[in-house]
């Protein structure tokens, strides 16, 4: 992974469309971009984290009339629905870009120019069947009965118009050389596929100006047109990359974090930032990102998520209700990030318990508690290198810290949970099968050190591991096992020496004084048995 030997690391959400308020897809790609954050500021990472939204279009001027509300106005009114939202399920975002600023404006016209002065923008007649909804023109060969959008099973409308368009065409070898050469810019390997076999069948050029349209940034060279939301919307990553107090020109925004190492997207707009945006980087000589990752799709109880089917998962009221890390963390664990994935209540509650409330906090509860009556409330006392190198715990510990890293490198979230609880497991059987209660009665005071030493680092380093992920209950954990350290905030550089300590086995140090055993994490009910 690049970013691997670099020192900065970059990586976008999508800039979500402003139409309605967060859904729970919304929140799933942007957990998954905080825990790849995350885990690259622990390894003493400069990051940066965009998200924002996309605010301007059609379908954004027509929901704002429907709801009687100047667009401007609806758009703050959605941006502050998203912001809760992330602050709520802990997202440690640095910029938020919003496609309405004046200074995202600034960024638009100057690239327009660039790729109008290379001769990639010509006039054409645009005749076709268009959804609102995907702010785009459908082949009819892709629509559903009755001229239906196969996304939003709404009717499309016919349109017949004069717009600019943007030479994709001419960049179909450049693409397919691309892809050739750097086989990981579009992940998974599926979505790569799609691209590629979308891409061979032959590419046109597409619109990026809409007519009689208010609602967005007029064409720099005909402002009797308004720039295509995709042209605008994609634009939104370089705005974010401007400090607040500089000059909002192209070489300001590029100068420092450019080109992205990573760009997170759900699979239905693969195609846009995959196809459409790196011939648009080509085309003002702009170096591409790295990596262009989409995730799958996310159902519920087995179905398709909808308002008129009446199964739409609200996740304010999830987090409200179960809390941000058991929310996280089930997203993160149970789906395969790149897959489809299903949430059920059941499964989620059931995960859920059995990883932190049975498996992670019992073992702390219990080791920490034996702890205090056989040693004082102190890390036992033990000389950390005499551990035998076969110890079974140790064996584990001394891989699980590179094994985890790779996993997070690869964005295989359920990997680096299941490596990292495979501490855990290992700890609660190791210290039912040594028994410390009975060795203390015998005097085998060494033993019981060693024992419980082996089994709470298993469990800090397991902690420490899941903090991209759950960094709320990792930082209680650390807390109780008498860190003064609070995983969920930046140290301000000292992140490489943490790091070093934390990530690898023997990172508690002996004698440290204990917090005092309570639970961290309650199990949860389902919501009927907690109803009165």
């Amino acid at each position: 992974m690049t970013s691997s030997q670099t020192r900065r690391f970059a990586l976008t959400t999508p800039l979500y469309y402003v139409n309605d308020l967060p859904h729970i897809g919304s929140a799933y790609t942007t957990m998954a971009a905080d825990a790849i954050a995350r885990f690259h500021r622990l390894q003493g990472h400069e990051v940066l984290l965009i998200t924002g939204t996309d605010e301007h279009g059609q379908k954004i001027q027509r929901t704002a009339e429907q709801r009687g509300k100047a667009p401007q106005d609806h758009c703050d009114e959605i941006v502050a629905g998203y912001k809760d939202l992330w602050q709520r399920l802990n997202i440690q975002y640095d910029r938020f870009s919003r496609t309405t600023s004046p200074r995202h404006g600034q960024i638009v016209a100057e690239f327009f120019q660039r790729v109008w002065d290379k001769g990639d923008i010509c006039q054409g007649h645009q005749q076709g069947w268009y959804c609102v909804g995907c702010e785009e023109f459908k082949e009819e060969r892709d629509l559903l009965e009755d001229n239906h959008c196969p996304i939003h099973k709404r009717p499309v409308e016919w349109r017949d118009e004069q717009n600019y368009f943007f030479r994709l065409s001419k960049y179909q070898d450049d693409l397919l050389q691309l892809f050739a050469d750097q086989p990981d810019f579009i992940q998974p390997t599926s979505r790569r596929n799609e691209v590629l076999s979308f891409v061979e069948r032959g590419l046109q050029d597409f619109s990026i100006s809409r007519v009689n349209l208010d609602w967005g940034f007029p064409v720099p060279a005909d402002d009797q047109h308004t720039l295509y939301v995709w042209f605008d919307a994609l634009l939104g990553y370089v705005t974010a990359l401007l400090d607040e107090d500089t000059e909002p020109t192209l070489d300001q925004a590029l100068s420092q974090w450019w080109p992205i190492n990573l760009h997170l997207i759900g699979k239905d707009i693969l195609r846009f930032h995959a196809v459409y945006w790196p011939a648009m980087l080509m085309s003002a000589d702009l170096p591409l990102p790295d990596r262009v990752f989409g995730h799958g799709f996310l159902t519920k109880d087995g179905q398709k998520m909808g308002k008129s089917l009446g199964n739409t998962l609200d996740p304010v009221e999830l987090v409200d209700r179960y809390g941000t890390d058991a929310v996280r963390y089930y997203f993160l664990k149970a789906l395969e990030f790149g897959r489809d994935g299903d949430f059920s209540e059941t499964r989620f509650i059931d995960v859920v318990n059995a990883d932190l409330a049975n498996s992670l906090g019992n073992l702390l509860n219990r080791t920490l508690k034996m702890a205090v009556k056989y040693c004082n409330g102190q890390v036992p006392d033990i000389d950390i290198q005499s551990i035998p190198e076969d110890h079974p715990l140790a064996q584990l510990g001394r891989k699980a810290g590179d094994q985890v890293a790779k996993a997070y490198q690869n964005l295989n979230f359920s990997q680096a949970c299941n490596i990292s609880l495979g501490l855990v497991k290992a700890g609660n059987q190791f210290i039912d099968e040594q028994a410390p209660w009975s060795l203390y009665k015998k005097g085998e005071q060494g033993l019981v050190n060693e024992i419980l030493y082996t089994v709470l680092e298993s469990v800090r380093l397991s902690a420490y591991l899941l903090t991209p992920v759950i960094p709320n209950l990792s930082t209680q954990i650390y807390q109780q096992l008498g860190f003064k350290l609070d995983l969920n905030v930046n140290h301000d550089g000292d992140e490489t020496t943490l790091h070093s300590i934390h990530s690898n086995w023997g990172g508690l140090p002996a004698n440290q004084i204990l917090g005092t055993p309570q639970p961290v994490f309650q199990k949860l009910e389902p919501l009927q048995a907690a109803a009165p």
